[in-house]
């Protein structure tokens, strides 16, 4: 990042353009084989965790045995296997096509 003295020393609109270059979006990579995998790994990471919490709260919700807790416990492991459902097309389409090519032969 700029110090305090490159900050004086410049415009302040030369100071904002240089400060926010360094969270410029870099379109060719986003485009590379690198970029496509770690949109696709963050998807990934997001189901999972996505999954762990939903579990960890909808067994925390139960343990109080009202009506709203079982059916936040319900809706709760309804949206795991919507996510755990998630997590697998993203590998099994993403992470995994050679897997899935050599099966369809």
């Amino acid at each position: 990042m700029l110090s305090a003295r490159d900050r004086r020393d410049r415009t302040p609109e030369e100071g904002v353009v240089a400060e926010l270059q360094g969270f410029a979006v870099d379109k060719a990579f986003l485009t590379s084989h690198k970029g496509i995998l770690l949109e696709t790994e963050l998807d990934f990471l997001r189901c999972v965790s996505a999954i762990i919490i939903f579990l960890v709260v909808s067994f925390a919700a139960v343990t109080s045995r009202d009506g709203a807790a079982i059916a936040a416990f319900v809706f709760g492991i309804i949206l795991v296997s919507v996510f755990a459902y998630d997590a697998f097309k993203i590998y099994r389409t993403e992470m995994a096509p050679g897997a899935s090519q050599g099966d369809q032969q």
